[in-house]
Formats: C-alpha cells, structure tokens, sequence
C-alpha cells in the first residue's frame, strides 16, 4: 500500500523540501499550509511534474475542526495517512521576555505546540493497531534553541520547541507498541526565511560563520534527515531527537 504523508507548513523552506522529496521517493503527499496558496501549489506542482502524487490544503495547524478535515481529505484522495511530519511553526519577533507581546505569544505557542499535538492526535487515531490502522511514523520539527534557551532573542520560541521535544518522547513511548514511531529533528542555523520572519534579516549571515561547519544548513539536509527517520531503515528509532546542526 501507499505510504501517504502529511507535511504541515508545506509550501516553504524545509517543508516543502521535505514535501518535494517524499514525492520523489514514493509517498502520496499532503502539503498543508497556512496562507500561501501560491507557494502550496508550486511544491504540488513540482511533486506531480516527478510523476508523484500530491494535494494541497489550506488549514491552520491549530484549527481543531480544519485538522479533522484535512485528514479526511488526505484519505478519500490519496489513503489513510501514514505519516506526519510536524514542521509548522513560527519564531515570533525577536526582543527579551520583558518585551513580549501576549497575543504574539499566543501564536506561538498555538502554532508550536497545540498544532503540533492536534495533528498528532488525528495521525494516532488512524494509525495506531490498537485503533485499526497499520501503523505509521510521525517526526517533529524542534530547534537547538530548545538547549540553548535563545536568550535575549527568541526564549518564547525556544521554550514552544521545548515543549515539542517533551511532547515527542512522551507519545513515542505511549504508542510504541502500537506500530508508531515518534521521533524530532533539533535543527541548528538553517537557511530559510524565519529569521526575516522573526525581525532580523541580517541574523543568518551573522551567525553561520559562528558554526562549527561554518555555514548555515540548507533546508534539502534537514529533509534528507526527516525521511530517514520517516523510512522503515530507521525500523529501531523511536523517541529520538536527532540534531541537524552542524556540530553546534
């Protein structure tokens, strides 16, 4: 049977180069995003020019009723999910913690971490033996900042990313036995648009001389990691945070 994924935050950066090289190796692929209709149906686009199989749906990550349905979907066209990459999140701005805007920090944690359990909620329920499903493998976008703590520019961030770390060794875990792995990926300096996003154009060329490696990651590396962990060649790796970071 078909191996058929769901990517949140699909249409750009390390999501959509998950979305694109899941396509090539296989997998049905869902790429859900948030706002960008344009970008979301570009990586379909691409995936299907591959001759692979894809859709895209607009849901926010968050959205208890837009995530039922986005998994509903994703099973009458393309087969009961058997994947799920959690990769939507956003940094919020860069400032200290006195300076923490509250509805900003809402988003955060909203999409960081209550998106991150409401999709693996859904995956579970159509995955897990105990619930019928054939089993599956679900991995966690994180961040180093999850142990570094980003002071004095993303701590909000860092502590969502905590979150997603504990969450993620906690249901790996707790379905086990029923034919789910649940793994993360702690990604170091990667070059996306998060870092204009969060306020600071100039934050990428800043630090990636600072590496180990002495450059950014490019969001192919990440996804590279992200399959193996997704494929059965990572048959024995569950409750795993992988880094992806250059040494840092």
């Amino acid at each position: 049977m078909t191996a058929v994924l769901i990517v949140t935050g699909g249409s750009r950066g390390i999501g959509a180069a998950t979305a694109k090289l899941a396509g090539q190796r296989g997998y049905a692929v869902c790429v859900n995003y948030r706002s960008d209709d344009a970008s979301a149906a570009a990586v379909v686009t691409a995936i299907t020019a591959d001759g692979g199989r894809a859709i895209a749906h607009r849901a926010a990550n968050h959205d208890e009723a837009a995530v039922v349905a986005m998994f509903e979907r994703v099973a009458e066209e393309l087969g009961p999910p058997t994947h799920l990459v959690n990769n939507a999140g956003i940094p919020g701005r860069i400032g200290r913690v006195e300076a923490l805007d509250l509805a900003m920090l809402r988003d955060v944690l909203e999409v960081n971490v209550v998106g991150t359990a409401l999709c693996a909620r859904e995956a579970v329920r159509r995955m897990s033996t105990a619930h019928g499903g054939r089993g599956g493998a679900i991995v966690n976008v994180s961040s180093l900042a999850a142990v570094t703590g980003s002071p004095n520019e993303l701590v909000h961030n860092a502590a969502a990313k905590g979150a997603v770390e504990s969450f993620t060794l906690g249901l790996a875990r707790e379905v086990a036995q029923e034919g789910i792995r649940v793994n993360a990926v702690s990604l170091g300096l990667m070059a996306t648009e998060i870092h204009a996003e969060a306020g600071d154009g100039e934050r990428l060329q800043r630090y990636a001389g600072r590496m180990p490696m002495a450059r950014a990651g490019q969001p192919e590396e990440a996804a590279e990691a992200i399959l193996w962990l997704l494929s059965d060649t990572a048959s024995y790796t569950t409750a795993a945070i992988l880094p992806v970071s250059g040494g840092r």
